[in-house]
């Protein structure tokens, strides 16, 4: 009896962890990835730039948002966290490549990864945690050029996580990371050249991390489909299915 108790109680609080808002920004992040890369199917679609901005700020704001409600990560969830990133980061190459018209960055899974050990590195106060930190931001210096949105894309996952608890006007912050990130330099220029798509790309991501802030404080209540580890393989998959497009639509 007392052992069916427990099992009951462990199975609510595991459900009552569950965070529907959270869910719903991944797939979200998701769809605004999709949009985004449904540019080089063959159609002139430049206007999905636009919500395509989205994709990258909101998959650092999930990784925070993991980060900052689990007070005391064990190791072992840690480095397995860790893992699944570098583990489809490889696996993920070659279809990006494959798809992606002569690509001159990595998939943007490394990039995320060594974010996580910023972010991580911050978070937790010992020297290992600290070493790996220091090294991943070594490394998105040195390879900045390699990496999808550079040195300041591995600094947005640890910006979100510095403003999550804050009141809504700190996402300023991560805003002007996230276009740092988002080469600011050639959508200013094409800002001055009046063009609407770049005006609008930068206003979305300067605003993306509060959107996206905003979702999960005020979206209590949704319960879309849990995205689980599974969900790492859709990164990959997406290119292929877009590329099977692309070859049917030629």
């Amino acid at each position: 009896m007392h052992v069916t108790i427990h099992k009951t109680m462990h199975k609510t609080m595991h459900l009552k962890q569950r965070d529907g808002a959270l869910d719903l920004l991944k797939w979200l992040a998701l769809l605004s990835m999709v949009l985004d890369h449904l540019r080089y199917v063959g159609y002139s679609a430049d206007l999905l730039y636009v919500p395509g901005r989205l994709a990258f700020p909101w998959f650092c704001l999930a990784m925070a948002a993991n980060l900052a409600r689990v007070r005391a990560p064990t190791t072992g969830g840690q480095w397995r966290y860790l893992g699944w990133l570098l583990l489809f980061s490889a696996l993920s190459e070659i279809p990006y490549r494959m798809y992606i018209p002569d690509p001159d960055t990595l998939n943007v899974l490394p990039t995320l990864a060594l974010g996580l050990l910023v972010a991580r590195g911050w978070q937790q106060p010992v020297l290992a945690s600290r070493l790996l930190a220091a090294g991943a931001l070594l490394l998105a210096a040195l390879f900045s050029q390699r990496l999808m949105f550079g040195f300041f894309g591995v600094l947005l996952p640890l910006a979100i996580l510095l403003v999550i608890r804050r009141p809504w006007y700190f996402a300023l912050l991560p805003g002007l990371v996230c276009l740092a990130a988002n080469q600011w330099q050639v959508l200013y220029y094409s800002v001055r050249l009046g063009n609407q798509v770049a005006m609008a790309a930068v206003a979305t991501c300067l605003i993306a991390p509060w959107l996206g802030l905003f979702l999960l404080r005020h979206a209590e209540g949704v319960k879309p489909p849990p995205m689980r580890r599974w969900a790492y393989a859709l990164y990959p998959v997406h290119f292929l299915v877009l590329l099977a497009l692309r070859q049917a639509l030629a």
